[in-house]
């Protein structure tokens, strides 16, 4: 049986399963004049909790060399909103079936943590979940190089998170990244799990 104290810190952290929280994506300014013109694309991921009983841990990816977007980068399962998708937390159970082979019995939805946007032109909405201990990955070879996971405490250890400069559309622009060698979880996964700490310390989790 999972914590009850983890899922009742995690459940403090999280927006309410019932609507997916809107407004502008949290990181917006930053990307003020970055981005190309028009609406951006509605996506979701998960953010997966396994209650390990050494400690808690978070389920990632990386992603295939091949694919269009964030190639070979450390992600979170997740894509693009379908039209037949009840609401984000839907779309990302399916991702997560379709990417990592988890069931949807295998997953206690959580809630909801702020959407952000990409410089890929997605708005992003993260889905808080807790995983089975027992689950056991089948990644999908076509988009799934790797499937791995990292402690939970780590991510939230603001020791082991940094701001790197990157040019980006002729300016300077501050990315935050993770200290976690081999794997380098940066970009739109570390700002993720920055919007969880944050959740977390302001919910006194």
């Amino acid at each position: 049986m999972p914590d009850p104290v983890l899922l009742e810190r995690l459940r403090r952290a999280a927006h309410p399963l019932d609507a997916a929280p809107g407004g502008d994506p949290w990181n917006l300014e930053e990307l003020q004049g970055l981005l190309s013109p028009g609406i951006p694309r509605e996506a979701a991921v998960l953010l997966g909790v396994v209650d390990r009983p050494s400690a808690p841990s978070v389920l990632m990816t990386r992603r295939h060399d091949g694919l269009r977007h964030h190639a070979g980068q450390v992600s979170l399962p997740g894509g693009r909103i379908e039209a037949d998708d009840r609401d984000p937390a839907a779309a990302a159970l399916r991702e997560a079936s379709e990417e990592v082979g988890l069931a949807p019995a295998q997953a206690s939805l959580l809630g909801y943590l702020d959407p952000l946007l990409t410089i890929t032109g997605f708005r992003v909405v993260p889905v808080l979940a807790m995983i089975d201990a027992d689950f056991k990955p089948v990644p999908d070879p076509a988009e799934v190089a790797d499937v791995f996971e990292v402690p939970l405490d780590l991510l939230l250890d603001p020791d082991r998170l940094e701001r790197i400069e990157l040019q980006f559309g002729g300016r300077p622009r501050s990315v935050l990244q993770y200290r976690y060698p081999p794997q380098r979880i940066w970009g739109v996964t570390a700002s993720i799990l920055f919007n969880l700490r944050e959740r977390l310390a302001h919910a006194g989790g």
